[in-house]
């Protein structure tokens, strides 16, 4: 026996006692678990988010609206970034200070064009406290899924406290499954079997996140 074969044959046995004509919207699964952990106000799921994205080495910074152009200007200029990739909805003024070389998202810019670029400076859909994720959708202010998987130097800002929830099944509702879904914890990294680990093999090596404070937050 194969092991296609072996496969189809433990599928045909699970499915051994379905109902003949019964389809896979018939019996529908139960859906009751909790969505909502604990009883933590938002400035508690904030410091959450925070302290779950450091642990996962991503560097946290915080700013209001005032204080976002001069930061990001700032932590490009530490890095010695000389160009950055922005999305076609990213708002104008965050990267004005930056005096940087702005890179369009284009559909045809390369992996190798693209590695060649220095940051990219993105929003978000959303972000998890208790997983310390941060979601991308591809949405205008986030661009293509390839621009923050190449440049080895990911700035995203998250804007608190109402793109960030609790847990995962509180994040689900806000996402659309017919997108593209980045869900990143922290910068790209792997293991080997010793447990050597080493970062920037599939994603950007260095992940600053900025807590945006919405106005009247």
């Amino acid at each position: 026996m194969s092991g296609r074969d072996e496969v189809l044959a433990r599928v045909r046995r699970a499915l051994a006692d379905v109902p003949g004509g019964e389809g896979p919207g018939d019996s529908p699964v139960a859906r009751d678990y909790l969505r909502v952990h604990g009883s933590r106000t938002t400035a508690q799921t904030v410091e959450l988010l925070a302290e779950n994205l450091a642990d996962y080495r991503a560097i946290v910074h915080r700013s209001d609206a005032g204080g976002l152009a001069p930061l990001i200007g700032r932590l490009l200029a530490e890095r010695g970034a000389r160009s950055l990739v922005v999305p076609p909805g990213l708002d104008a003024s965050w990267p004005a200070a930056s005096g940087v070389r702005l890179v369009p998202d284009r559909a045809s810019s390369t992996p190798h064009e693209l590695d060649g670029v220095d940051s990219v400076l993105t929003g978000c859909a959303v972000a998890i406290a208790e997983t310390g994720t941060i979601v991308l959708d591809a949405g205008p202010d986030q661009g293509r899924r390839r621009i923050t998987l190449v440049p080895d130097h990911h700035i995203c800002v998250v804007r608190v406290p109402h793109q960030v929830v609790g847990s995962v099944p509180e994040a689900l509702p806000r996402l659309s499954p017919g997108r593209p879904l980045t869900w990143i914890s922290g910068p790209s990294a792997t293991s080997d079997i010793e447990l050597d680990r080493v970062e920037g093999v599939h994603g950007p090596r260095t992940l600053e996140v900025i807590l945006l404070a919405d106005d009247g937050a």
